[in-house]
């Protein structure tokens, strides 16, 4: 059984918690025991975005204290996996210490869909569900970390699903964290082209990998086109195996 260190993000743990009981529904139906560090907080992806550089480097000093003792640490976002991976050492790049702690913990995250696939050597959870989905690539986990295959990959193998083809797959969906306030007409008519895409599909659902999108996506698709859904990648596969998880509302 291997352990493995759960890293749940700010939108997980406030907006979305049925991603994280997804995501430990997986690990637990792949024998892997998992154990979440109650101090956690924010990766600093928005302050750092935003261009608060200090506050990022607090909280990545942070982050790197409670997880640098880990063999393993698995998280069901893209963008945030990224920033840990990538950005940390671009944030002490002028401090020999932090850099070094940074660097050594980088190679220890992965994004779950990643860590599944590449890690476990595992693409196929055993799941049925009848579905027509469709694939959004989410900016973080296609261009900075290089995942597009493996989501793909264990989709296509719940028996029933048909993946169908997304126009403008890799195109932005328009969140951005705080690009979707400071530039809120900019933000709304990407959304608006994702949703569109996913309409002329003719996909049942949308599934994707980052929290942040789907909080976008979904939040459109119930003001404009009630009762169509987007997922996240480990909800979908925790329903396919039999696990449905209650949804907050």
């Amino acid at each position: 059984m291997k352990r493995v260190s759960l890293f749940i993000p700010c939108l997980v743990d406030m907006v979305l918690p049925h991603i994280g009981e997804s995501t430990v529904t997986l690990l637990r139906h792949l024998d892997c025991e998992s154990t979440y560090h109650p101090e956690q907080t924010c990766c600093g992806l928005m302050s750092f975005n935003s261009g608060f550089r200090k506050e990022a480097r607090r909280l990545a000093r942070h982050f790197i204290r409670v997880f640098e003792n880990d063999d393993l640490i698995v998280s069901p976002s893209g963008s945030c996996v990224n920033m840990v991976k990538n950005r940390y050492v671009e944030l002490f790049d002028d401090d020999p210490a932090w850099f070094a702690r940074a660097r050594a913990l980088a190679p220890r995250i992965y994004e779950l869909s990643q860590f599944i696939v590449d890690h476990l050597g595992v693409e196929d959870l055993g799941g049925t569900r009848d579905a027509k989905v469709a694939y959004h690539e989410s900016c973080s986990t296609l261009n900075a970390l290089g995942v597009s295959a493996q989501p793909k990959a264990l989709i296509r193998s719940v028996r029933g699903t048909e993946l169908v083809e997304l126009t403008g797959a890799d195109i932005c969906c328009g969140f951005g964290g705080t690009f979707a306030n400071s530039f809120a007409d900019v933000s709304t008519a990407l959304v608006r082209q994702k949703a569109q895409y996913f309409l002329d599909s003719g996909a049942d659902l949308l599934v994707m990998c980052d929290p942040g999108c789907l909080l976008n996506i979904q939040g459109y698709l119930d003001r404009h086109h009630p009762g169509r859904r987007a997922v996240h990648l480990a909800e979908y596969l925790a329903e396919s195996i039999g696990e449905k998880i209650q949804v907050a509302t």
